[in-house]
């Protein structure tokens, strides 16, 4: 028996109407604690460059965004936070998320990724730890992460880009 398309959440890009509700998302699945991390500190006083939302029957129940960020000279994008409202965290909704960011930077030829997050969760997407890249700020050497999109390596300090 095939579950009615009404309650399979759909991926759309974000929108100005989204804050709020991705706000709440991020809220619940990190707490405050996140603006205590090191990846906050490579988001402050930027914009995110891209976004994307997973909507359900009650709203926005997943998102990730994507940062503009260089490492050393290499102009790349920071995915983060991703968060996924816990009733649906084993409903591939994270997978979706990802695949988008993955996309869109494929698309603007963009050559990597950069994202602080599990190895075993993002390596199934090709993200691969890098000792290469330093952070505005400590972070554990094994949840920092690159995907090559064209084989660059990034090295260097990552900034706002």
């Amino acid at each position: 028996m095939t579950e009615p398309a009404m309650n399979r959440p759909t991926l759309s890009v974000e929108s100005a109407f989204d804050a709020g509700a991705v706000a709440r998302v991020v809220e619940a699945a990190f707490g405050p604690g996140r603006y205590a991390k090191t990846a906050e500190r490579l988001r402050e006083g930027s914009n995110p460059e891209a976004g994307f939302v997973m909507r359900g029957e009650a709203g926005v129940i997943g998102s990730v965004r994507l940062w503009p960020i260089r490492v050393g000279a290499l102009r790349a994008t920071f995915l983060g936070p991703i968060a996924v409202d816990r009733t649906w965290r084993e409903a591939g909704l994270g997978a979706a998320l990802v695949e988008a960011c993955i996309a869109w930077a494929r698309e603007q030829g963009l050559p990597g990724i950069l994202l602080v997050g599990d190895s075993p969760f993002f390596g199934r997407f090709g993200f691969e730890r890098t000792d290469a890249v330093v952070l505005p700020g400590p972070v554990n050497p094994s949840r920092l992460l690159w995907l090559a999109l064209d084989g660059e390596k990034p090295v260097g300090l990552a900034r706002i880009g």
